[in-house]
């Protein structure tokens, strides 16, 4: 079991943001804000990348239960495209804070750079999934919302195999890529194959 700390600084509102699916080629990126009651402690909470999928699953039906607030916030793969990762992330947070039924008074964010929020004060903490409760409830809250939207698109485009590789840039969804080009919901900026000159349109 993992030893995540409860809060930052004992007394007040804690929200904890990450998102999921920023390294991906293809679909949105999916981020989840967190309130954590500290009443009611999810002792397996951990980073989501150590956690398998059926306890994922598990955690994120007890952290939507038992949290004081939760919200998502999704940014778009042509959103993406226009803004660049980096601000679509930072986007995907701001939209899911908007979305909380209690606002918090501070922050707690994975990685080490944010676009500050209004009138709320933060901290970046660097892997902080595997440190804060918090964070970790957002991580979890965000990957299995994001694994939801990719299997769906596999429905639609079974050939890149997003049911499996959720859309990272495995060699299988490179080599779809090569063979059929990029779907609608591929990432027109990203790097889709080693030489952009091998793209064809989607047959």
């Amino acid at each position: 079991m993992a030893n995540l700390l409860a809060y930052f600084e004992l007394g007040r509102i804690e929200g904890g943001c990450d998102e999921a699916g920023r390294g991906c080629l293809s679909g949105p990126v999916v981020a989840a804000a967190v309130i954590l009651d500290p009443a009611k402690p999810i002792a397996a909470l951990n980073d989501s990348k150590q956690i398998n999928e059926k306890n994922r699953l598990l955690l994120r039906d007890q952290i939507m239960s038992e949290a004081i607030a939760y919200a998502i916030g999704i940014v778009t793969h042509e959103e993406i495209d226009e803004i660049n990762i980096l601000n679509a992330s930072f986007l995907a947070m701001h939209r899911a804070v908007d979305q909380l039924t209690v606002q918090p008074e501070f922050l707690l964010i994975d990685g080490n750079r944010f676009k500050a929020y209004p009138n709320i004060p933060h901290a970046c903490i660097i892997k902080g999934d595997g440190k804060y409760q918090s964070i970790a409830a957002a991580s979890i809250l965000a990957k299995t919302k994001r694994d939801e939207i990719m299997e769906q698109l596999h429905e639609e485009f079974p050939v890149y195999q997003w049911k499996k590789n959720k859309g990272y840039p495995t060699t299988d969804h490179r080599s779809a890529i090569a063979e059929h080009g990029p779907s609608p919901h591929h990432r027109m900026t990203f790097r889709l194959l080693p030489d952009k000159s091998q793209l064809v349109l989607f047959e």
